[in-house]
């Protein structure tokens, strides 16, 4: 593997490997190993557009570890993906599903497209080729994808369908994130930012300042960051800011989110919203408010912007929003950093619940999903915040330590074979 670029998302994972291996004292051969990706594979997508003419596509699939079990990641579509992109985030998701004590490793992959620019056909051909190049590395048992940026449970669905037609009958546990009526999971949806919420609330419970009443600003206002608000507001929280790719909307008095909500499913943007001031995500990621949550794309606090935050949390939904740069302006300036590898977890918390149900085909109620999400949540953050306590480290540190710890451990119990 070339050297990743300075700065990039997996410039980062491997500073935040290295500082978690210099913590648990282990040698460099151990460290190389969990550095290392498992498998990857990249694709050509031969693509024939709705006009006739064929376009060809790059795709990814990358599994960094598979010690604890199948790999698990989602599939994101976006024009600037690439592999060492994709490498970083199906690390870091090795290190999440260790942090919530998960059976699985990390997997992730993409498709360098940009999918506002394609008709419905197009995308399902995308993702019917896609998968059809990928299946020797799928199933499940051995990769399970969900949805991601740019991707939606009707993706999944044509990923299940592509691969149980080669297998020759149906396998609803090759994916999660799939609609309910082909084996998807109650509340799947959302358990990504009921998890970022329940986190935020343990953080903040920890400083003694109750949830409700608190300020947040959301940079991000997709699958994540516009569930989250709506769950924030619903439990009290003051939402005085969103934005999203075309700009942002503030309101101090805290933002009418239902409202907010139906301007954007109208619209597609949360600008122009009437009952908000315009702002941009550079102001927003300024402003003084108790929390903020990036929940759009990596390296958005880096060393030029990071410097600038005035909330006293950061808690990350999305994966990778702060640089290794970022970080350090963050510790410098006492800001309590929640990492995604916890933070947004509750994505691949109720995606193993949902593989659980399909493997069993016996499906649970929404109610006993948010308990069972909640409990796994609240859980994951007293097991980082008391390493973070005991050993005087960040919340990430510790965060990251416990996953390559538990990974770690299985590859020494496990043996090198041959």
């Amino acid at each position: 593997m070339a050297p990743p670029a300075t700065g990039s998302a997996l410039d980062t994972a491997h500073a935040q490997l290295a500082a978690a291996v210099d913590i648990l004292g282990y040698d460099d051969g151990l460290h190389t190993m969990l550095r290392m990706p498992r498998r990857e594979m990249h694709v050509a997508v031969p693509l024939r557009r709705d006009d006739g003419t064929t376009e060809v596509l790059h795709g990814f699939r990358v599994q960094h570890n598979v010690s604890l079990g199948p790999g698990k990641g989602g599939l994101r579509y976006h024009p600037r993906v690439e592999i060492d992109e994709v490498r970083a985030l199906a690390m870091w998701m090795t290190w999440k599903c260790g942090v919530v004590n998960l059976p699985y490793g990390g997997a992730k992959g993409g498709v360098a497209i940009d999918p506002r620019g394609y008709s419905i056909g197009e995308l399902e051909r995308v993702t019917r080729r896609y998968t059809s190049e990928i299946m020797p590395m799928i199933g499940p048992d051995n990769d399970i994808m969900a949805p991601d940026m740019g991707t939606d449970a009707q993706t999944m669905a044509w990923v299940m369908d592509t691969y149980s037609v080669a297998k020759g009958y149906t396998i609803p546990a090759v994916v999660t994130g799939k609609p309910l009526a082909v084996g998807g999971s109650l509340g799947r949806g959302t358990a990504t930012s009921a998890g970022l919420v329940h986190v935020t609330a343990a953080a903040l419970a920890d400083a003694g300042v109750p949830l409700e009443g608190t300020t947040v600003a959301i940079q991000g206002f997709g699958k994540v960051g516009g569930h989250a608000a709506e769950i924030f507001a619903e439990r009290g929280a003051k939402v005085v800011a969103v934005s999203d790719q075309y700009g942002g909307v503030r309101n101090d008095a805290g933002l009418d989110v239902p409202r907010l909500m139906e301007h954007v499913r109208g619209t597609g943007s949360v600008v122009g919203f009437g009952e908000a001031d315009p702002i941009t995500n550079a102001e927003l990621l300024a402003l003084d408010v108790d929390v903020l949550a990036p929940a759009a794309i990596e390296g958005v606090l880096d060393e030029h912007t990071a410097g600038a935050v005035r909330a006293r949390w950061v808690v990350e939904g999305a994966n990778g929003p702060t640089t290794e740069a970022g970080d350090a302006l963050l510790a410098k300036n006492d800001v309590i950093v929640v990492p995604d590898v916890l933070a947004n977890a509750g994505g691949v918390v109720v995606s193993y619940f949902e593989w659980v149900q399909a493997n069993q085909t016996y499906w649970w109620t929404e109610q006993e999903i948010a308990e069972k999400l909640e409990h796994r949540m609240h859980q994951a953050y007293r097991g980082v915040a008391e390493l973070a306590r005991r050993e005087d480290l960040s919340l990430r540190d510790a965060a990251i330590t416990i996953g390559v710890q538990k990974v770690a451990e299985a590859h020494q119990i496990r043996g090198l074979y041959p």
